[in-house]
């Protein structure tokens, strides 16, 4: 894969994931502002409590995925884009496309740390 095929699809994954980080972090922001507000009868606290650590949860996996696009990127200024961190082996482009911040081939993905 070409350096700018790569940087596009990084820049265009990059936007997707900050627009769902986002919009979790303003759903999360208005349900708490929602659930402080006077005169608000909650029925189950819990269900508030839930909805907040799935918000957070969510957040914390798409901040951990902009971190993997930013090691993507970091990559590809260095000129190792495209090889597994581990072995250093090529990963195919179609892995590539389907994930731009791939940092193991298939197999060394499947077998774990």
């Amino acid at each position: 894969m070409d350096d700018a095929e790569a940087r596009e699809l990084l820049r265009a994954e990059r936007a997707r994931v900050q627009r769902l980080l986002d919009a979790t972090v303003a759903t999360g922001q208005d349900e708490r502002s929602e659930a402080d507000e006077q005169g608000v009868d909650i029925a189950d606290p819990a269900e508030s409590l839930v909805a907040e650590q799935v918000d957070d949860a969510v957040a914390a996996t798409l901040t951990e995925r902009l971190e993997a696009i930013r090691r993507a990127e970091a990559r590809l200024d260095a000129g190792t884009f495209g090889r597994s961190i581990r072995s250093g082996l090529e990963i195919p482009d179609d892995r590539l496309r389907a994930d731009p911040a791939a940092e193991l081939t298939v197999e060394e993905a499947r077998r774990g740390p």
